[in-house]
């Protein structure tokens, strides 16, 4: 059944076809999600918001883009609502090492963070990184996740922006860039 079918199920009311559109997308929202949070609880909360605004908002989906693209969108924007509703806790993962079982849940080995098995400077690593990404603004981080971490070409990251590749193309770039000044100013913070 191709997407557009299920959704104009899902807008029939079929409550198989919403479980099926659930299970389809379940993965792609819980990572972006999660990658924002860096935690199960918040990342299944912003789910829990997606799915619900994708309940009640199918019969306004237009099919200009495709329907993973719109549900990438709001999760994205559900993603951002939350981060600035907790203004003092910007908390952000560089997470790319997601995986799934056939049932659609994260793996035990990668679902509890504190379970990670990392050693300590892999730990260590990766909090360097998530302070340093904590330090860009929205919109290049925004294009950094989805391209650098969710693995989407520029054309599916401009689209689920709504802005045009070279802009993403930009974003990236300048993300690369404060990226590496703030991570130099840590490392130099370090040495001292």
């Amino acid at each position: 059944m191709s997407d557009k079918e299920l959704l104009e199920r899902v807008i029939l009311g079929d409550r198989k076809s919403f479980t099926a559109l659930y299970n389809k997308f379940y993965p792609q929202v819980f990572k972006t999600a999660f990658g924002y949070f860096n935690n199960n609880f918040d990342a299944d909360e912003i789910v829990q918001d997606v799915f619900i605004e994708v309940h009640r908002s199918a019969g306004k989906f237009n099919h200009k883009s495709g329907l993973s693209t719109w549900i990438y969108r709001i999760t994205v924007n559900k993603s951002l609502d939350k981060l600035r509703f907790q203004k003092s806790a910007k908390r952000f993962s560089f997470f790319s090492a997601i995986r799934f079982n056939e049932d659609n849940r994260l793996t035990e080995n990668i679902a509890d963070t504190s379970n990670h098995g990392l050693d300590a400077d892999n730990k260590e690593l990766e909090k360097i990184i998530r302070k340093a990404m904590d330090t860009l603004p929205e919109t290049q981080r925004t294009a950094f996740v989805l391209t650098q971490v969710e693995d989407l070409s520029g054309k599916e990251a401009a689209e689920i922006m709504k802005t045009t590749g070279k802009a993403v193309e930009s974003l990236i770039q300048r993300a690369k860039a404060n990226l590496r000044k703030e991570l130099g100013k840590i490392y130099d913070n370090r040495r001292k």
